[in-house]
């Protein structure tokens, strides 16, 4: 059966591993018995796989430097997984909405008729208005599309030019809706005109327009709501309505009785109630006047607009959960530390193996032939020429260097005990 040996360049001292290693085929014993699995292993990878061992530690001492950076490691990863935690936990808790600037621009161009033009849209007299605005100061790497803002946008024109079929011109989101950074509208018409836009803001989360006596009531106008449930709860222990004797009942003043048509009332059944006490919240209104006279220079209006957004800081932390650039960095890394381990315990294993040969080369065959229970081949072990190859030369030297070593301490501890 054929096995292979594995010798070292060079002629070592017994403590350091060799860099590089010759390959001699053979017939002794099956090499799985002296050479640990292939690095290729499908076993799954663990923290423990990257720990080296304790003899290797003590050959090679330097690598208590790789076992220090280990620890530093471990500590890292459970701090990053418990800021990970954290950062989950946050995102799960709605986070407070900061209030921006929206800088809503409104102005338009007139194309006078030319009666030479050869389609038809030039040889009549025409105007375009467009809307368009920015957020100021926005601290997003992603720009947020102008649109984005609202939940529709009606530009009524003057209905006595256009009629009551053509005077409207509506968008309104829907699921499908593409962004845009900004709306134009185009018409026929050489006379100055008109218009009234209505922007309704999209909430988010969604905000409601309390009903007249609710937010007298409140002091509310507009809110979500969870605020305005959190008024009413307010509003209830201020005035000491809650029921002393069942306290999941409330009893209603004259001004909840006004409100809820009820003399006494459930907390539980306030959201039910509430339904018919919220309107949509009014739409923003801006009167404008599309002109075409050429003289005029002012034919952009600017408004600045109060708009809630989310905070970045939100976006930057669900980019780094969702990320996986460095989870797939680190991994490549960590498999490269393993195959780095693996290798060095496979190198610790031939080391082993040689030291154990150049001790005792026939000793050490005659165990593994016995481990293996597999027998050489008597015929070509009982020629000279086998013991002629260049394996056998290396093997016999290191043979003769360790016991010369040997020789060599039992005289200097005879010298020792007799100089004693």
């Amino acid at each position: 059966m054929l096995g292979c040996w594995i010798w070292p360049s060079i002629l070592a001292d017994g403590l350091g591993a060799t860099l590089s290693v010759t390959i001699v085929t053979c017939s002794l014993f099956p090499l799985s018995l002296c050479l640990s699995l292939p690095l290729s292993s499908a076993k799954r990878r663990k923290m423990a796989d990257k720990i080296l061992p304790q003899r290797i530690r003590e050959l090679v001492p330097e690598s208590q430097a790789y076992m220090d950076l280990l620890a530093f490691e471990r500590k890292l990863d459970q701090t990053i997984m418990r800021k990970r935690v954290d950062i989950q936990e946050a995102l799960k808790r709605p986070m407070k909405q900061q209030k921006r600037k929206l800088r809503l621009y409104i102005s338009n161009t007139f194309n006078p008729a030319r009666p030479d033009a050869d389609d038809s849209d030039g040889s009549i007299a025409s105007w375009e208005l467009r809307v368009e605005g920015k957020l100021l100061d926005d601290p997003g790497k992603q720009k947020k599309k102008f649109s984005s803002f609202f939940k529709s946008l009606v530009i009524e024109l003057d209905k006595d030019l256009y009629g009551p079929d053509n005077h409207l011109v509506e968008w309104h989101r829907t699921g499908t809706t593409q962004e845009t950074d900004g709306f134009q509208v185009k018409r026929p018409g050489d006379v100055s005109v008109r218009c009234t836009l209505l922007l309704m803001l999209d909430y988010q989360p969604p905000q409601f327009k309390l009903d007249p006596r609710l937010a007298r009531l409140l002091g509310i106008h507009t809110q979500t709501r969870s605020c305005i449930i959190q008024a009413l709860w307010q509003y209830v222990k201020t005035n000491k309505l809650q029921d002393s004797h069942d306290k999941e009942y409330i009893n209603c003043d004259k001004y909840f009785q006004q409100i809820f048509d009820c003399p006494r009332l459930k907390f539980s059944e306030i959201p039910q109630r509430l339904t018919n006490l919220l309107l949509p919240p009014d739409p923003i209104v801006i009167n404008h006047v599309i002109s075409v006279d050429p003289n005029d220079q002012k034919k952009t209006a600017c408004y600045d607009i109060d708009v809630e957004v989310e905070d970045p800081l939100k976006g930057q932390m669900s980019s780094f959960l969702l990320s996986t650039a460095n989870q797939q960095e680190i991994a490549t890394l960590d498999n490269k530390i393993h195959e780095t381990i693996e290798s060095i315990n496979q190198l610790k294993i031939q080391r082993d193996f040689m030291l154990s040969f150049s001790r005792d080369p026939k000793g050490y065959i005659q165990d593994c032939e016995i481990l293996s229970n597999v027998v050489g081949n008597p015929e070509e072990e009982r020629r000279a020429e086998f013991y002629h190859e260049p394996w056998s030369q290396e093997a016999v030297s290191r043979y003769f260097y360790c016991k010369i070593q040997q020789r060599r301490q039992e005289l200097e501890t005879a010298l020792a005990v007799r100089n004693t």
